[in-house]
């Protein structure tokens, strides 16, 4: 199967995976932002959670994959397809205030992105979130920095900044 059919097919079959198998307890996750780069950035995957309470009763795992898609003025922008891993920890009391931070894969369609060179089509997903409960799901502020952790130079990463709604489906 060529790179690009690859690329644009794999995260709709790992969204119908991660879907069909835990059903009851799968979040479609939608994020709007930008990048470092000022080009508008948004996020749609759907995600699982497993409790780790015997390792810490606040600490779970969220495991998600999905897509990233990247507007440009100056090409056709890019697409990746995300496998995003992150770890929770939800603070005590009422409020329900969660910080997340996680070290992901994703595969790029194109190796550009408006003046950045990103060498690889792998780059390595670093994110960091706080966010809160709202209406019947979750809202966050994230920080994700994209990179091929030098693999490959140049190593011009980028980094997406952006507002997420997690909703239980």
């Amino acid at each position: 199967m060529p790179r690009k059919s690859l690329v644009t097919t794999a995260p709709w079959m790992a969204a119908i995976l991660l879907a069909t198998t835990s059903p009851a307890n799968a979040d479609l996750y939608l994020a709007a932002g930008a990048t470092s780069e000022n080009t508008a950035a948004l996020k749609v995957e759907l995600d699982h959670e497993f409790d780790l309470d015997h390792w810490h009763p606040q600490l779970s795992l969220r495991l998600g994959t999905g897509a990233l898609l990247l507007s440009s003025d100056h090409d056709n922008g890019n697409l990746a397809w995300l496998i995003t891993p992150a770890f929770r920890y939800t603070f005590t009391g009422e409020s329900g205030v969660f910080v997340e931070a996680g070290i992901g894969a994703s595969v790029f369609l194109d190796t550009r992105l408006e003046s950045r060179e990103l060498s690889t089509s792998f780059q390595f997903e670093d994110r960091l979130a706080v966010g809160m409960p709202f209406a019947s799901g979750e809202l966050n502020a994230s920080i994700t920095h994209y990179s091929n952790g030098g693999i490959k130079q140049p190593n011009d990463g980028f980094e997406v900044f952006a507002l997420g709604y997690r909703l239980p489906m």
